[in-house]
């Protein structure tokens, strides 16, 4: 594992508390980016609150994240079920902050059903195993919460290389050795390398992920390494908004997930 700082996930996540009929959290400084939580971790904190406060939920099939406004400070996640179906459950998730609101989530989960419909998911892209790959981040570009992951690039292009595809591969997991298994620390990691928008800045400048949709195509999605392949693209970039295509493989080359996202750039 690589090294890392402050606050591990699995300590941060259990530091979740019950308030206002959600649950509460003063997030690490080590966990933020900049001033604020990024996507993945808003993300992962409203999967955690619905588990958390709907016990034996079947597996999350999609997931839909609107990012209203910065997560800072106190944060106080809620989550209510819209509606329970015989195999379904859709819960609509929040998360409030000092600022005020900063995201909306609605989680779709589905119980598996026999079917003779099957198809499997997309291969992953030909790349080299991470320990053939070089570190992603560099020292002096790289966001406070990404010390606590080991991301090696596998493919595609470093931020800011204009004239080189819009594309990001990264061999990715989460650095400390005590991160449990489950979905709110994947969807920590699903979103913690940068958009893809960024091969394209002729230098550094602010970006901003605002609606994030995540459907998971596997109903126990595991590494047995801990290592998972990321994949993103921009099909399209204009007027000061990009986006992109994300796939997520595991170490067994299994299709784990499938996202979209609207990210804003201002540059």
């Amino acid at each position: 594992m690589s090294e890392t700082h402050g606050t591990p996930f699995r300590r941060m996540m259990e530091s979740l508390a019950p308030e206002a009929g959600g649950l509460a959290i003063d997030l690490p400084a080590d966990w933020l980016q900049g001033r604020t939580a990024y996507g993945g971790l808003t993300g992962a904190l409203c999967v955690e609150a619905a588990g958390r406060l709907h016990p034996d939920l079947p597996p999350l099939r999609d997931a839909h994240f609107a990012l209203a406004g910065p997560a800072s400070g106190r944060l106080v996640v809620q989550a209510n079920v819209v509606r329970q179906g015989r195999s379904a459950v859709v819960i609509e998730a929040s998360v409030t902050g000092d600022a005020g609101p900063a995201a909306r989530a609605l989680l779709t989960y589905g119980a598996g059903r026999d079917s003779r419909v099957l198809q499997m998911g997309a291969a992953p892209p030909a790349v080299p195993g991470p320990e053939a790959c070089s570190a992603f981040f560099d020292a002096d570009r790289k966001p406070g919460f990404a010390h606590h992951f080991d991301v090696r690039l596998a493919g595609g292009a470093r931020p800011m290389t204009p004239g080189a595809e819009p594309r990001i591969a990264v061999w990715i997991r989460h650095g400390d050795g005590e991160t449990p298994a489950g979905l709110p620390a994947l969807v920590a990691l699903a979103d913690a390398v940068p958009s893809p928008a960024l091969v394209l800045f002729p230098e550094f400048a602010p970006f901003s992920t605002m609606t994030w949709s995540l459907n998971l195509t596997s109903a126990a999605p595991a590494s047995a390494s801990g290592w998972w392949l990321l994949d993103s693209v921009i099909d399209a970039a204009h007027g000061g908004y990009a986006s992109q295509d994300m796939s997520l493989w595991n170490d067994a080359g299994e299709l784990v997930a499938r996202a979209r996202q609207m990210v804003a750039v201002f540059i």
